[in-house]
Parts: C-alpha cells; sequence; structure tokens
C-alpha cells in the first residue's frame, strides 16, 4: 500500500507542473485580494455547535455582488449572535446572518454598510478539471494567495451528515483554508474553502490538500438562501448520529447529547450494519440510504452492533434547521 501511494504522488508530479508556478499561470490581481474580506463571528457559549466549533470563529469570506453580498463556508457563522467584517486589513464592517444552508455548507451575509471593493464573478466549477491551475486566496492580503493545481473531483463524503457529490480537491494545501476564495484561469471565483484534507488525488492516495465546495452547487439555491435563509426543498432526515467508515464498516464516532439518535439509544462506539433492511457499505450508501427514506420527521430503523449483540434500534428524525439555534435570541 505504502508503495502504492509513493507511486501515485510520482505520477501525479509526472503529469502537473510544479504547484508553485500556478500563481504564474494565474496573475495575482489586486481585485481578487480586494473582494476576500476577514469574517470573524462570536459565538454563544449555549449553541449547539459552540463546543465542537469554538465560540469565536475566523476565517474568509468573498464579496459576490455591488450591495455587499458575502459567501463564506457555513460553520464559520453558524448560530452566529455577531458577525463582523475586516476589508483589505483595515476597515471593520458589521455584517448581517442571511443563510446557512447544509447541503452545500455554504453560508451567507449581508455587510451592513458599502464595502468599495469590486466583487468577485461566478464562475462555471463544471468546467474545472484535473491539471488546472487555481488560485486559493484568504483575508491575508498578497501573502496569502496560493497557487495550486486541481489534483481531483470526486463525491466526498463528512461524519457531520454530509455529502457533497462532486467536491474540488487541490494541493499543495492552504493552511487559512475556511472560506478561502477559488480562482480559475479565467478570473473567476469557482469554489469555497471547506477543509485541510490528506488523501487529495484519491482516498487511497496520501497527499495532503483542500477540498472546496464548487460554485455550481450554490448557484440552484441562491435565490432560496436569499428569500427566506435556506433552501426551499424538502429538509433531509437528521438523526445527529456522527459515523466514521474503517474498512467500508461504518462506527459511531459521535452523538450529540438531546437529538434523536441520542434519544434512541445510540451510543458511540456503536457499528452500524443496515438501515431499514438495507445493509450499508460506506459512509455515501448510508447517506443516500437515509435521505431516500423521506423527508425529515420520518422513523429511521437501524440494524446495529454494540459490543457482541446486535439490535434494532429506531429513530424519529428531525429537520436539522430545528436543531440548530439559528435566531439570535438566545
Amino acid at each position: 500500500m505504502i508503495a502504492r501511494r509513493i507511486l501515485a504522488v510520482i505520477l501525479l508530479g509526472a503529469v502537473l507542473p510544479l504547484a508553485g508556478s500556478a500563481s504564474a499561470q494565474i496573475p495575482i490581481a489586486k481585485r481578487y485580494l480586494s473582494a476576500v474580506v476577514k469574517v470573524t463571528a462570536d459565538i454563544p457559549a449555549t449553541a449547539r455547535t459552540a463546543a465542537a466549533l469554538g465560540t469565536r470563529r475566523e476565517g474568509s469570506g468573498i464579496v459576490i455582488d455591488d450591495d455587499g453580498l458575502v459567501l463564506t463556508i457555513g460553520y464559520l457563522i453558524l448560530e452566529s449572535a455577531s458577525v463582523e467584517l475586516v476589508v483589505e486589513g483595515e476597515r471593520t464592517v458589521p455584517a448581517k446572518f442571511v443563510a446557512y444552508d447544509h447541503v452545500t455548507g455554504l453560508g451567507l451575509l449581508r455587510a451592513a454598510a458599502p464595502l468599495g471593493v469590486k466583487p468577485l464573478e461566478l464562475g462555471d466549477s463544471g468546467a474545472l478539471a484535473k491539471g488546472h491551475p487555481v488560485l486559493a486566496i484568504g483575508n491575508g492580503g498578497r501573502g496569502s494567495a496560493l497557487g495550486a493545481y486541481v489534483v481531483s473531483r470526486r463525491e466526498f463524503a463528512g461524519w457531520w451528515e454530509y455529502l457533497l457529490p462532486d467536491a474540488i480537491f487541490t494541493s499543495p494545501p492552504h493552511l487559512e483554508h475556511s472560506g478561502a476564495a477559488l480562482i480559475d484561469a479565467s478570473g473567476r471565483l469557482v469554489g469555497v474553502g471547506y477543509l485541510v484534507v490528506a488523501n487529495a488525488p484519491a482516498d487511497d492516495v496520501a497527499m495532503p490538500g483542500n477540498m472546496f465546495v464548487p460554485i455550481d452547487a450554490l448557484k440552484p439555491v441562491l435565490g432560496d438562501l436569499l428569500a427566506r435563509g435556506r433552501s426551499s426543498a424538502p429538509s433531509r432526515p437528521w438523526l445527529g448520529l456522527y459515523s466514521r467508515e474503517i474498512q467500508g464498516r461504518l462506527f459511531v464516532a459521535r452523538v450529540p447529547k438531546g437529538g434523536p439518535a441520542h434519544a434512541a439509544g445510540m451510543r458511540p462506539g456503536d457499528l452500524v450494519l443496515g438501515i431499514a433492511g438495507q445493509p450499508v457499505r460506506s459512509l455515501p450508501d448510508y447517506y443516500r440510504k437515509l435521505w431516500s427514506l423521506g423527508r425529515a420527521g420520518i422513523e429511521v430503523p437501524l440494524l446495529v452492533v454494540r459490543g457482541d449483540a446486535p439490535a434494532r434500534l429506531t429513530i424519529k428524525s428531525i429537520d436539522r434547521y430545528d436543531w440548530f439555534r439559528l435566531k439570535p435570541d438566545y
């Protein structure tokens, strides 16, 4: 396995130019840097996400219209009580929470005063393929712009009940990835930074990089997010059952106290074998089977193993938006 990973890295190096040359292929225009602002969010200690994500969150946001609409990665502003933007490292502007979309992981803010910067134009992330040069830009000016290459396009499954069908993976990694802008060779925005990953080219290839949410994922829901703060699509059933896949088996890693799975008796260390009479073969397979059962509120039967004993449990799902404390009234 180690030899296979080393070979894969060598092959990638043979077909891709050195990543440090990507910025030479996409000149770092000042307007790109100006459109990426710093996002600082204060989160109440009582928020559902406070323990896992902290009560003071910082990252980047991307100005995408002339009226101060800022796109960012949603976990930065989820359950926020107040948010501020820092423009070009100097001017602080308060911002209002506009929307959060759990399906894509994206969030929107609206600046309370004019930002005075030219917004980035949305590009076509579907046209972005392996080997294409990109710029990943955080909020720190020229020093936060990193040349990189797309090293894969594939689905990404996160343990927090999240599945992105066509994520963008780049390398080398940008360490200030949260909400960073991904710019293509035409100077347009094609992705929003989410994570640092250890296996950017493929699941079984060890090479660090970033995972970006493609901008095309925003386009179908942008109208809904602006109008009502969330997508108008039926809400998926949420269980509060955070699992990790190990060699094709799903082990429960975390069960939020007070959530549906916790109420049904699920605990960390349990092994999920099946859902609604069907075997579970992977984390993406589990999510697809869960969401195919219906909308939020349905009862979900699971076959689990605790220790050596199999058991059947039924979890009454909820709408995840009802779990988060999204209103600033707490």
